[in-house]
């Protein structure tokens, strides 16, 4: 039986990719395994009219998954979705709020990235797991958050994630209870977490949607998660295993965030990507291959860069510095909007976006406290108003002195 086979090479965002292919001059079985390879999952497939993207256009594309969502990282926008509030056992993504609460007793004080954890046997037991992936820890073992958190992100290891749920918690079922806990505070109403490491569970689910919504939260808050999240290797125990998002060889523009697989639901991976001042959040839900979830959350970044643009206006020169104060402690006070609106725009539309201000009082009278409203900054784009933010008093200013009140009264009067 002989085989002919090529090689053919593509440029494709900057990213080369080989692929080999080969055709069996006589061989049945090579044969429908080519065939095999091309069909496609009708269980994934779903019409364009079913796609929502910002601002109503048509969808460029459907991707082979059963649901998906992409959103502006800073924004917030939802840029791509289709099924997006679908309930799926998450697997190894509800590893990403057992990195959540991690990251948080690591902000509160709670633990330390040199805190040495016990590993207990029911970790351990997980370490022993063919089944499962696992960062191959020993009973009894002291291991430091550091590398738990490596361990839990890059080696997806469920004995990680049991061996931070009980150190935190005290038990997997008390830590189940802060995962659903934090669920609630910070609005993931489509998830219920039932194992800190995601194994199957009756009652266990969550969406593409509060998954795109927890990782834009982790990279928010803690921005240092990106540097376990974009490790591309590590290595425990003279072990050293590769990252499970396989998207970071593809794509320098990823960094993070997490895989995910069940039989039942598929393969999952959430993603985060940033390139020129723009961020990404993706989650592409249960497609049929672990190589299917790199390609298609690929094509969602790459289209969504190559579309968009996250633009902060500059609002300084249209907004005063200071604001007069009469009978105060001090003659004027500074005065900012509240926030700088980062907007999300078509590509090519950056410079239609401009800034303007209203100012509602020329002067104010003294007590001033903090945060009193001034005016009103605007943006728009093209003209159409986008945004808009309060200007408020960045400080309070007391009564000035007798004599500097009179002074005042004076001042006005004339």
């Amino acid at each position: 039986m002989g085989f002919t086979c090529r090689f053919r090479i593509t440029l494709a965002t900057g990213i080369i990719a080989a692929a080999l292919m080969c055709s069996a001059a006589v061989a049945p079985a090579a044969s429908h395994h080519q065939h095999a390879a091309r069909v496609e999952h009708p269980e994934n497939t779903i019409a364009l009219s079913q796609i929502h993207v910002l601002d109503d256009r048509p969808a460029p594309f459907a991707l082979d998954a059963r649901a998906a969502m992409l959103a502006d990282g800073k924004t917030g926008v939802v840029l791509y979705a289709f099924n997006e509030h679908q309930r799926m056992q998450p697997a190894s993504l509800a590893k990403i709020m057992t990195f959540y609460l991690t990251l948080d007793a690591l902000h509160r004080g709670a633990i330390a990235l040199d805190t040495q954890v016990t590993v207990s046997k029911e970790a351990w037991r997980l370490s022993m797991d063919e089944e499962v992936s696992r960062m191959f820890l020993d009973v009894g073992q002291h291991v430091a958050v550091r590398d738990l958190l490596y361990g839990l992100m890059v080696s997806s290891g469920n004995d990680a994630a049991v061996a931070l749920a009980e150190y935190l918690a005290g038990s997997s079922d008390a830590f189940v209870k802060m995962m659903n806990d934090k669920c609630r505070e910070i609005g993931l109403g489509e998830t219920n977490f039932m194992s800190p490491d995601g194994l199957p569970e009756p009652g266990q689910y969550t969406t593409a949607a509060d998954m795109v919504k927890l990782a834009r939260a982790i990279v928010q808050r803690f921005p240092e998660a990106l540097s376990y999240t974009s490790a591309k290797e590590y290595t425990f125990h003279k072990i050293a295993q590769r990252n499970f998002n396989t998207l970071l060889f593809y794509d320098s523009r990823v960094n993070g965030l997490k895989t995910g697989h069940v039989a039942e639901a598929g393969y999952h991976l959430v993603a985060t990507a940033s390139s020129n001042g723009m961020d990404l959040v993706s989650a592409v839900m249960g497609t049929s291959s672990s190589e299917k979830r790199r390609v298609e959350t690929e094509k969602i970044l790459d289209w969504a860069f190559r579309t968009f643009v996250t633009v902060t206006p500059q609002w300084r020169n249209a907004v005063p510095d200071t604001i007069r104060v009469y009978q105060g402690s001090a003659g004027k006070v500074a005065i900012a909007p509240v926030a700088v609106p980062s907007l999300t725009v078509d590509r090519g539309e950056q410079n239609q976006v401009s800034v303007s201000s209203v100012i509602k009082a020329k002067y104010l009278l003294a007590p001033v406290a903090k945060g009193i409203e001034v005016g009103e900054l605007s943006v728009t784009v093209g003209g159409k108003p986008r945004a808009s933010v309060p200007i408020e008093t960045q400080s309070a200013v007391a009564r000035g002195g007798f004599f500097h009140r009179l002074a005042d009264r004076i001042r006005l009067m004339l």
